[in-house]
């Protein structure tokens, strides 16, 4: 079966990968890693995805995904296992977040003996405190504060 993610090492990157071998350079997945590449080469051994999951006692899965970082993303980030430095996006501002928590202290609506992170969730888009909020947004928020 044609592979989807072919990796082609250039003359540099294969030396870099023997010497994080050679010299143990980093941490054992570095050295794992580093390996799966070689064996992975194109223009290498080639081995399949099998072959070398059976020989360094790991799954099929991880070697297919450190070929596609490798070609998607670089040899470096392959090698290096970066995760992505991107943070996480905040969806409600401090004043929005007060008068969410302002409203979870006061009485739940007529008919309800307390509030719930739907219901609470609801209220807020109805007060137009924020466009949309999902109830788990809520209760992030309102973990926080707990």
């Amino acid at each position: 079966m044609q592979k989807k993610y072919v990796v082609r090492l250039s003359g540099e990157e294969r030396h870099t990968c023997e010497q994080v071998i050679d010299k143990l350079k980093g941490t054992s997945q570095k050295v794992r890693r580093a390996n799966l590449l070689l064996k992975a080469d194109a223009d290498g051994p080639a081995w399949t995805d099998k072959l070398i999951a059976e020989a360094f006692r790991c799954r099929i899965q991880t070697v297919e995904n450190i070929r596609k970082k490798c070609v998607l993303e670089g040899f470096d980030a392959a090698l290096e296992h970066r995760k992505p430095q991107a943070p996480p996006k905040t969806l409600l501002d401090g004043e929005q977040e007060a008068k969410v928590i302002a409203t979870r202290l006061g009485p739940p609506p007529q008919g309800y003996s307390k509030w719930t992170l739907r219901l609470l969730a609801r209220k807020v888009v109805e007060l137009e405190i924020v466009d949309s909020l999902s109830h788990e947004t809520v209760r992030k928020t309102l973990k926080k504060t707990a």
